[in-house]
């Protein structure tokens, strides 16, 4: 008994350890399910975020409701970008998909499970716990029984040595020893009972014992084995999901990724060059060769701007035949003043003395060297004057483009371009028509069934509305015969080859027919709108067609501000070159003032205009120009 005791200690001891270290075990596979939940968690929110910026880069590229986005689509790259974009959106749903079952396969079931586990392992772990304890009580109650037995044993040993001594002693009386003797008998007899009770502890522990070393206890841990292996198994099943949710998503992404793929083949860098060509083509005929025009004689007569005023007979001779435009030699003689002809190189001459006022003109100055710088200050006052005014039409026509409000004919296009969307314009009137007379058609019908069965509505109620369908249908008959008759117009005015080459050989010819003097005969003054298109004004005479030079035409249309007036207080005749000759009295226009040189710059109209002698005029600036 006493030797069992310290074994039963250390088997019960080392259980108890063992115990322990399934409980922690069993913990930390609890932990890992849980750590490998939250790791496919993270990973379907990664998914669902990826998916949802993918579907929104897809969005953002997207072809918008507009006309550009429609212009697009024509091309066969665009097309093939639009079509990568829907893939690439399918492509995202399936990484949404990932999420979805990852949520639904794993992470909602081994939640679940990971619940479930707990329990399990506590229920075990409480059946151990209680066993263990059982058995332990039962120790308890086994070690008190022997304690009270081996008391009771020792307690009878001294009654029987004290009845015994009593029993011997012959100083005793007789009932001394008689109550010794049944002290001794009732020692014995509890020493007995606790013998019965120690050996029925014995064996009822022993038998606790074997059972709970060898069914209870192994029980227990087969069912944490079970448990064990159960949860391991079911890692396994979650991690092989997790590979099979990409795996079933491969074929419908390698299908996006082929339709990217067929997209990006199907584009063809030939047709959609063609189709730009189709698209910006102009209409417009190449220029046929630049003819040599001879401008000499015109360059003698336009050497300096005395020219002009010596001509002044002449020039209102052509005016009636000038019309609304220059005269075309004019606009380059003003510029070739306005480069060529400096001030006068030479100190203007002294005013006369009042004592002797003589019609005799002023005598000639002497020209003295002008200053290296003029030219260059004649360009800079040309560069800082007021911007050029274009004449009116080009203005209106300029403004209206700015604000958004383009011809209803298009004329602000070229000829091609107009065509185009003339026709189209043509053919969404005539399927409005068409669509009105369906209409009309159809209320046709429904009136005359209403005359056949007066019971199913009453006729006149669908003459109102195909009084309203007729008037629709009127005015976009209207409306397509305006059309119609500009189509005509472009059409019409489009010039074959031929035409344009004919019609420069006959500028040609027009223009070595025409003699020299008569070179400054009015031309077409031709205007370009701001987006290219073009009108042309012609003056109700027959006049020679002499082309113009647009780096002519823009200093046609600028002229240098006037500044001021001033008022001629002697004559002059001004025979030098690059002066305007003076009558007393006479009010010009001021529009550049003395530079320090003695010379006034001045204007009598728009074809005259030279320098004067500061001190022959008496100058009004305007207050603005003193002011500044």
């Amino acid at each position: 008994m006493d030797l069992g005791k310290p074994d039963t200690l250390v088997k019960e001891q080392q259980l108890k350890d063992q115990f322990e270290n399934l409980e922690k075990h069993t913990q930390w596979g609890i932990d890992f399910v849980e750590r490998y939940t939250k790791f496919v968690k993270e990973r379907s929110e990664i998914e669902l975020s990826y998916a949802k910026q993918i579907r929104n880069l897809s969005k953002k590229y997207q072809p918008k409701k507009n006309a550009k986005e429609e212009e697009e689509g024509k091309y066969t790259w665009c097309r093939a970008f639009f079509v990568s974009l829907n893939e690439l959106n399918d492509y995202a749903g399936q990484h949404e998909l990932i999420a979805e079952n990852l949520t639904s396969q794993i992470i909602a079931e081994l939640t679940k499970y990971t619940q479930d586990l707990k329990s399990e392992r506590k229920s075990h772990f409480q059946d151990g716990r209680k066993a263990q304890q059982h058995i332990e009580n039962s120790w308890k109650q086994l070690e008190q029984s022997k304690r009270n037995f081996e008391r009771a044993c020792k307690e009878a040993d001294r009654a029987q040595q004290y009845f015994e001594k009593m029993d011997a002693d012959i100083n005793v009386t007789k009932a001394d020893v008689e109550k010794a003797r049944q002290q001794a008998q009732l020692r014995h007899q509890m020493a007995s009972d606790c013998k019965s009770e120690y050996s029925n502890y014995l064996q009822k522990f022993n038998q606790e014992q074997t059972e709970h070393y060898h069914t209870l206890i192994p029980n227990i841990f087969q069912k944490l084995q079970e448990m064990e292996e159960k949860r391991i198994e079911r890692m396994g099943e979650s991690m092989k999901t997790f590979a099979e949710v990409d795996r079933q998503i491969l074929p419908i992404v390698g299908k996006c990724l082929d339709g990217m793929t067929k997209a990006a083949e199907s584009i063809e860098p030939k047709t959609d060059s063609a189709q730009v060509v189709e698209s910006y083509k102009s209409g417009f005929e190449p220029p046929g060769d630049v003819e040599f025009e001879d401008y000499g004689q015109a360059m003698k007569r336009t050497v300096s701007e005395t020219s002009l005023t010596n001509s002044r007979p002449d020039t209102k001779a052509d005016k009636s035949s000038k019309g609304k435009s220059k005269l075309f030699f004019f606009k380059k003689n003003k510029l070739m003043s306005l480069l060529t002809s400096p001030a006068p190189r030479q100190p203007p001459p002294a005013p006369p003395s009042p004592s002797t006022v003589t019609p005799d003109p002023c005598p000639a100055p002497q020209t003295p060297k002008q200053p290296k710088e003029a030219l260059s200050h004649r360009l800079n006052d040309l560069m800082t004057s007021k911007p050029k005014m274009h004449c009116l039409r080009s203005l209106r026509r300029g403004l209206s483009l700015k604000l958004g409000a383009n011809p209803e004919d298009f004329s602000h296009l070229p000829p091609e371009q107009r065509r185009k969307k003339l026709q189209a314009k043509i053919d969404d009137i005539n399927k409005d028509i068409q669509k009105e007379m369906d209409q009309r058609d159809a209320l046709t019908k429904m009136k005359d069934v209403y005359v056949k069965n007066p019971q199913m509505g009453d006729p006149s109620s669908v003459d109102p509305r195909l009084a309203e369908i007729g008037q629709h249908i009127d005015k976009l008959q209207s409306e397509l015969q305006k059309f119609e008759g500009w189509l005509a117009e472009v059409e019409g005015r489009m010039p074959t080859r031929s035409e344009s080459t004919q019609r420069h050989s006959a500028v040609y010819e027009t223009q070595n027919s025409t003699p020299p003097a008569n070179n400054n005969s009015c031309a077409q003054n031709r205007e370009s709108s701001p987006d290219g298109s073009y009108t042309e004004e012609q003056s109700s005479e027959p006049q020679t067609k002499v082309p113009t030079d647009p780096e002519f035409d823009e200093f046609d249309e600028e002229m240098l501000p006037t500044i001021g007036t001033c008022k001629a207080l002697y004559p002059f005749e001004g025979h030098n070159e690059g002066t305007l000759a003076l009558v007393e009295g006479e009010v010009l226009f001021v529009i550049e003032e003395d530079k320090g040189d003695g010379w006034t710059r001045v204007r009598r109209n728009e074809e005259e205009e030279g320098y004067v002698p500061t001190s022959y005029v008496e100058v009004f600036l305007d207050s603005n120009t003193k002011d500044s």
